[in-house]
């Protein structure tokens, strides 16, 4: 029998100092059987951190091949930014690189390790793709407060970021890495 995917529900107020985006979300997070609560919370911290109009989790979630774990799309429906998540592979970011404007990786995993996998390979403007990484102990600690409902408020001031989650604060840098 087939496990099916675990519903989390996500009250957010937004508040991006560096880009002026100041926004209250109601998400729902289906986390698939395969993933792990380390994977859905860097995905939701992905989908914040590049909160604009037009972003969407992909429809086939963490299961899709065809899509990144979060992406924009204009109103023509191109999809304008390609975000992974985790530690994909370097065809998936070279595809998402050709195909939309701008891509990213959001990581929590250990950000040498993930670039250790990527040298020699083919990937389309490596040098301008971003890889952000979190603490582990801001992961651990910020998974650890998740539950099936939760209230969450998320600054980030100067690649800074403040995360309150069912009453849990716990801040972490956002560093970046580069590809190239």
């Amino acid at each position: 029998m087939a496990l099916s995917a675990t519903l989390h529900n996500f009250a957010i107020q937004l508040a991006d100092i560096d880009r002026g985006v100041y926004q209250d979300l109601e998400l729902r997070l289906a986390r698939h059987p395969s993933e792990n609560d380390e994977f859905m919370l860097t995905r939701l911290l992905a989908y914040c951190l590049e909160y604009e109009d037009g972003i969407t989790f992909s429809d086939g979630g963490v299961s899709s091949t065809d899509e990144p774990a979060v992406l924009v799309r204009d109103l023509t429906g191109r999809i304008t930014a390609w975000i992974e998540v985790g530690a994909p592979d370097a065809d998936r970011v070279h595809r998402g690189s050709k195909l939309a404007d701008r891509t990213a990786i959001y990581t929590h995993r250990d950000p040498a390790k993930v670039l250790a996998q990527l040298p020699g390979k083919k990937i389309h403007r490596a040098e301008t793709i971003p890889l952000y990484s979190f603490d582990r102990d801001f992961i651990d600690a910020a998974v650890a407060a998740i539950g099936r409902r939760n209230t969450v408020t998320l600054s980030v001031t100067e690649r800074a970021l403040y995360l309150d989650i069912n009453g849990t604060s716990v801040s972490s840098a956002v560093e970046e890495h580069r590809l190239g």
